[in-house]
């Protein structure tokens, strides 16, 4: 029954490049580039990476060299905090970028971790500066990526500061929704590649309310849970949840 729908209208098999096929679509597709400018830009981000389910794409305090494409996969990202617990800050999936955080400090400062066999593209950030001189219009949809990850941290912000503990969690659940959909997959059925301890972790909240959480919304027949898989059987309700904020993490 649960399952991640593919959507016909995406179907991206005719285009010539595999490069632009897969999740660097998200970076390069947007801006028109023509053949030779895919070729380029093929040739920088080559280099595929494969990451077991729990393994590190980097560490906190790692040189910086790479941005990362997501080609397939899910990752989690985290802070050590003082008394040695594991912070979430943020989940990624297919077509998004990592590696971000360390352009002004040339430091990694998060732990990148991946939550399910994955692989990612390398685009080593001397190069993408190289070529950017020769295709302009890729550095400036690169600025735009920027500009959303600060908008979506500006979010977390005020999911965290100003909302209770449901209205976490159906916004959360309505942001994987609608990522999910950007990319070509259903809206209201998928899986949670995280566990609901990472969730409460992301979210500023407790285990147990998080379970509470779920059961309230499953409760209500707004959601149908089965372990990890999530089926959103009324996204009106569940958007009327968020209260009057317009926050989308």
């Amino acid at each position: 029954m649960f399952r991640d729908i593919p959507l016909p209208h995406l179907d991206i098999s005719n285009i010539r490049s595999s490069c632009a096929s897969c999740s660097l679509r998200e970076l390069c597709l947007p801006v028109g580039l023509n053949d030779q400018e895919i070729h380029i830009l093929g040739d920088v981000v080559s280099h595929k990476r494969r990451i077991s389910r729990g393994g590190y794409l980097h560490r906190t305090g790692i040189k910086f060299q790479s941005l990362f494409a997501i080609r397939s996969g899910f990752f989690k990202t985290c802070v050590l905090e003082e008394d040695g617990r594991q912070q979430v800050t943020g989940f990624h999936m297919t077509g998004e970028l990592l590696g971000l955080d360390a352009i002004s400090s040339d430091i990694h400062t998060c732990d990148a971790i991946a939550l399910e066999d994955s692989e990612v593209c390398e685009i080593p950030f001397t190069k993408l500066e190289e070529i950017s001189l020769v295709i302009p219009s890729l550095m400036r949809h690169f600025h735009k990526i920027m500009s959303r990850e600060i908008v979506r941290d500006h979010g977390v912000m005020l999911l965290l500061g100003s909302m209770k503990a449901e209205e976490r969690l159906a916004t959360f659940l309505l942001n994987l929704s609608r990522r999910f959909c950007m990319r070509g997959y259903s809206e209201s059925e998928f899986n949670l590649r995280m566990t609901r301890e990472e969730i409460g972790s992301y979210l500023g909240l407790k285990l147990e309310t998080v379970s509470r959480a779920f059961s309230k919304l499953q409760d209500e027949n707004i959601i149908t849970v089965d372990n990890k898989r999530i089926q959103i059987n009324d996204i009106t309700r569940l958007r009327l949840k968020m209260g009057n904020s317009s926050c989308v993490t």
